[in-house]
């Protein structure tokens, strides 16, 4: 897969936060083998690493889809998209940009007070190791999908004098089966 070009501060953000969780899926995957082996061959699980992974694993999943907001990797009906005018395009990229930002204002103005008040008492898991789980997973939601929406306006301005594109599933498929 290549990379849609870096075109402004929001798309650095977005890549230098996409490369760091690269390198937190690794570091992921290392303490899961840890405790497989220390399970199993030590038999000496860990109380930390189920619960580190989980807590890891949510935030990965929560900033890859500001990655992929970035990649214009998102989910079009192109068989709809693909025949209208680019006046057209516009017309719907913006009403999704809308959307999205609507919905963005309605989660945070929905969830700031809960994310807020885990983050102050700094609320806890409740398990044997305890993690902060609650107070740090909350607020990240709400970053994550206020950085989602300002990835899709930042998005809308840079492909908004962009040239019609029109997409053939045929070829995509063709182009995956050769790398």
């Amino acid at each position: 897969m290549v990379e849609h070009e870096v075109e402004n501060l929001m798309d650095r953000i977005t890549i230098a936060i996409s490369r760091v969780v690269m390198f937190v899926i690794a570091f992921v995957v290392a303490i899961m083998f840890y405790e497989v082996v220390m399970r199993y061959v030590f038999e000496r699980p860990t109380l930390w690493v189920n619960e580190m992974s989980l807590w890891l694993a949510g935030g990965i999943y929560l900033l890859a889809g500001l990655y992929v907001m970035q990649q214009r990797g998102h989910i079009r009906i192109f068989i709809l998209y693909d025949m209208v005018p680019r006046g057209w395009q516009r017309l719907f990229d913006t009403i999704s940009v809308v959307l999205i930002c609507l919905f963005a204002a309605g989660i945070v103005w929905g969830g700031f007070n809960e994310a807020w008040a885990k983050m102050m008492r700094w609320e806890t898991f409740g398990t044997a190791w305890d993690p902060p789980i609650p107070a740090t997973m909350k607020p990240l939601v709400l970053l994550t999908v206020v950085l989602i929406a300002i990835q899709s306006v930042t998005n809308l301005i840079a492909d908004w004098n962009k040239e019609k594109e029109v997409h053939d599933l045929a070829e995509e498929v063709k182009e995956e089966h050769i790398d």
